[in-house]
């Protein structure tokens, strides 16, 4: 999966981006993952509480067939 950090947390550990392979299930199995990796992490998510996540599931093989239906909110038409 592609993880993206923003702010504080990307300069705690130092990568703007990164793939990780993971077997968690939940956000919270993740952090705990990336916590155990090294003091960096360990830093950058010892308050959970502090964090912001966004998840984007992206399905590539449904993508074409909604385009045209699926209209943006913000679109004139």
């Amino acid at each position: 999966m592609d993880v993206v950090y923003f702010a504080w947390v990307r300069e705690r550990i130092g990568v703007p981006r990164e793939q990780v392979e993971t077997s968690a299930a939940t956000v919270a199995e993740l952090v705990e993952e990336l916590k155990a990796r090294d003091a960096r992490y360990e830093a950058a998510f010892a308050d959970p509480s502090a964090l912001r996540v966004a998840l984007i599931r992206i399905c590539r093989i449904l993508t074409p067939l909604l385009r045209g239906y699926v209209k943006s909110p913000f679109s004139r038409r």
